[in-house]
C-alpha cells in the first residue's frame, strides 16, 4: 500500500539561516555556535536529540518540535502561501 502524507501546515527554521522563532525557546532547547559549526539539541519523546544548524527544525501541529535532516526536510516540505 502507499500513502501520501496529508497537507498540514507545519512551522520550520533552519538555525543557519533563519531567525530564531519564539516557539522554540522552551526548556530543554538549545543552541551552541562553536566556531564553523552550529549544533542544535532539542528534547523529543525519544530523549535529547542533536541536529546541525544547516537542518530544520520543525514544530507540529501538536507543538511538539523535532529536528529534520536538510535533505529530507526539502524533499518532504514546500512553503506554505496563506491566501489573505
Amino acid at each position: 500500500m502507499k500513502y501520501v502524507k496529508k497537507s498540514i501546515p507545519v512551522e520550520a527554521f533552519c538555525p543557519a539561516e533563519d531567525e530564531i522563532p519564539p516557539w522554540f525557546m522552551r526548556e530543554g532547547v538549545s543552541i551552541e555556535y562553536c566556531e564553523d559549526e552550529i549544533i542544535v539539541s532539542v528534547p523529543t519523546l525519544h530523549g535529547i536529540t542533536e541536529c546541525s544548524g544547516n537542518d530544520y527544525v520543525i514544530q507540529g501541529p501538536d507543538g511538539d518540535i523535532y529536528p529534520c535532516r536538510r535533505d529530507i526536510f526539502l524533499k518532504t516540505y514546500e512553503k506554505f502561501e496563506e491566501d489573505n
